[in-house]
């Protein structure tokens, strides 16, 4: 029996050293959510294979699950449950977008089990309010890159133009985790005004240069005086890493991806000289760690419906009577 709903859901690096809580990429590093069977209100199985597997196995600490229910809620509608199969690549607490991953497919599949009608920026919106920010879930949802803006309430949001073929994503990513609550608290109450307005200056270049293609520009427009200042005490080798990787010549630029441990660099050539460079800098430091190379300009969320779906929402809402 094919899936109900199956979803494709990409990683993203956000922050993006300048950008912070405002620009994040998708990255062509995917999970897997197939919605197999519809069971009664309130009923979830789950059969998780992957990252997390074991914990994620359990409806009660799944955030897709809990991504649907807070979805229904606020939408005023009864969804049914359903049991899911999962295949998670994105890597968890690693700056990857994991969490933005999975309250996407929750809302989405909200979305097709109550035959919800919100378009494309009100759906945006209902996942901005689960996670907190924006930054990940819009180009998760969207795909390539995305700068946005949230107040809290409302949500503008522009997609820039995709990366060049010959620009990849190198990302390493350490055997250590960095919860994002504890990434938030490192950060100061306050910052000096000269950097704001170096961050002002820097987060303007990084759009403009990547809307016009300006992609040696992106060495200055992702440097940055707010977060990864501190964030990169938070792990193994993170004060380091960065004047390894930014001296090699294929390398355009480099941040920490999120809020961490996994850092990110955007390559023109070949890719291997900073691979090597950045998992060297963490094994110097005694961590373990594995690299990806990826496509910058990935594909957002991606639905399948099965032809059968909408016969098997009745099915359960009679018996729900």
């Amino acid at each position: 029996m094919s899936p109900l709903i199956t979803l494709r859901v990409p990683a993203t690096s956000a922050n993006l050293g300048s950008g912070f809580d405002t620009i994040g990429m998708a990255v062509s590093l995917y999970n897997i959510f197939k919605v197999t069977e519809l069971l009664p209100e309130g009923e979830y199985k789950i059969e998780a294979h992957g990252e997390g597997a074991r914990e994620l196995s359990d409806p009660a600490a799944n955030l897709v699950i809990k991504a649907y229910e807070d979805t229904c809620r606020r939408w005023g509608v009864k969804g049914p449950g359903f049991s899911m199969w999962c295949h998670n690549i994105i890597p968890l607490c690693r700056g990857l977008g994991s969490s933005a991953g999975a309250v996407v497919a929750g809302v989405l599949i909200a979305k097709y089990l109550t035959s919800h009608t919100d378009d494309e920026a009100e759906l945006l919106r209902a996942m901005t309010l689960i996670e907190g920010h924006p930054d990940n879930v819009a180009p998760c949802y969207l795909g390539g890159m995305v700068v946005s803006c949230w107040d809290g309430e409302n949500l503008r949001y522009v997609n820039l133009p995709a990366l060049p073929p010959e620009v990849l994503c190198v990302v390493a990513v350490p055997d250590e985790q960095v919860k994002t609550s504890d990434a938030r608290k490192a950060l100061p109450k306050q910052v000096p005004f000269e950097d704001a307005v170096f961050n002002l200056g820097r987060a303007a270049l990084l759009t403009a240069a990547w809307a016009t293609g300006k992609w040696d520009y992106l060495k200055w427009g992702m440097d940055d005086r707010l977060h990864q200042q501190y964030r990169s005490k938070l792990f193994s080798g993170g004060e380091a890493i960065f004047s390894s990787v930014q001296k090699i010549p294929e390398c355009i630029s480099v941040a920490i991806s999120g809020s961490g441990p996994s850092v990110i660099a955007l390559v023109n050539g070949a890719t291997q000289k900073v691979a090597e460079a950045m998992c060297r800098t963490f094994t110097e430091h005694g961590v373990r760690s594995q690299f990806f190379v990826l496509d910058g300009s990935a594909q957002g969320a991606k639905v399948d419906i099965d032809m059968g779906l909408e016969d098997e929402i009745a099915k359960v809402r009679g018996l729900n009577k």
